[in-house]
């Protein structure tokens, strides 16, 4: 990343803070902190583990398949270009703890650029089926390589954040021929966690913490951790976790989150990046614990065709935090040649 591009990026901070700043009337700066509930509000009721009553941004629609011996679908948003199309497409893939529909700000700023764009739920998440099966990045990738070939699209950008980076980046490297960019935008996993984290067996056993407030302050802070600047609209990640679990089929989802507990750690891609040949991009908010800026950059010192740009004074989801940013930064990498 140049030094003209990562003072851009602190400019475009600091003005979007000072012009909220402007905006609130003196004396009420701290209303700007918009912190979560103390506990969840009483009228978070149950949420479906299949989220049909969550709506989306665009219209879902699915993609029957089978699997291991099973019949499961994906859930996905193939939204139309805005305007003249220029022939080209994006594939998302969102992190552990979310769903497609927070791609909501790049799916409007790229299909406005003539993109079409495809976010799917990946299996076992959001809108997806929760089969009981073996999963792996590997797995998750030729998942979507059969979307995309569903789809029509024989090549895609491909976009992912946390874990869904290493999905993406597991994708370049199984079908480099269908990858013209490849995007991760706060990657876990960069670097090699075996040793550290060690492999966790599952004896079909899951823990269901039977205190709800308990669980809900959990969330709290692991939320709080991933934003620099809270936003009432983050709110809704704590709504569905916390109606997931009134749900009648909430152990059913921790079975199925434990089974893929061992991902992050065990299934890592960092001996896939010297084979990537992919123009790529490693994007970020700079204040993502102690070591993200660092092992961002030795990433790209590894891909043979790769770029940084971390945005300071900002956290794990940039896309959400610092949309405006992260959309120009995603718009002009993707007009670069493959």
């Amino acid at each position: 990343m140049t030094i003209e591009r990562q003072a851009l990026a602190q400019f475009s901070v600091a003005l979007s803070l000072l012009t909220a700043l402007a905006l609130v009337p003196s004396g009420s700066l701290s209303a700007q902190s918009h912190q979560p509930p103390s506990e969840p509000p009483a009228e978070w009721g149950p949420i479906s583990i299949n989220m049909e009553a969550i709506e989306y941004p665009h219209p879902v629609e699915f993609m029957n398949f089978r699997v291991y011996g099973q019949d499961v679908r994906i859930a996905y948003m193939d939204v139309s270009p805005v305007g003249p199309a220029n022939g080209r497409a994006v594939v998302f893939h969102h992190g552990g703890s979310y769903y497609g529909w927070y791609w909501e700000k790049q799916i409007e700023a790229l299909t406005n650029e003539g993109y079409r764009v495809i976010v799917k739920d990946r299996l076992g998440w959001g809108k997806s089926s929760k089969p009981i099966l073996p999963y792996s990045m590997s797995l998750h990738a030729s998942n979507t390589a059969r979307l995309m070939e569903h789809a029509g699209v024989s090549e895609a950008a491909i976009v992912g954040h946390s874990i869904g980076g290493q999905m993406a980046t597991r994708f370049a490297f199984l079908y480099p021929e269908m990858t013209t960019h490849l995007v991760t935008i706060n990657q876990i996993g960069l670097t090699d966690s075996r040793a550290g984290r060690g492999y966790r067996p599952f004896d079909g056993e899951v823990d269901v913490d039977p205190d709800l407030q308990r669980a809900y302050e959990a969330d709290v802070r692991t939320e709080m951790r991933r934003y620099v600047k809270w936003k009432p609209e983050f709110l809704d990640h704590l709504r569905i976790r916390h109606g997931q679990r009134l749900s009648g089929d909430w152990p059913r989802l921790r079975y199925v989150r434990r089974l893929g507990g061992n991902l992050r750690s065990m299934d890592t891609v960092v001996d896939d990046w010297p084979h990537i040949r992919t123009k790529t991009l490693i994007l970020g908010g700079e204040i993502d614990g102690p070591n993200f800026p660092e092992h961002a950059r030795r990433a790209v010192e590894i891909l043979p065709n790769a770029e940084v740009f971390l945005i300071p004074g900002v956290g794990h989801n940039p896309h959400e935090e610092a949309p405006d940013i992260v959309n120009a930064e995603l718009i002009s990498f993707l007009a670069k040649g493959q």
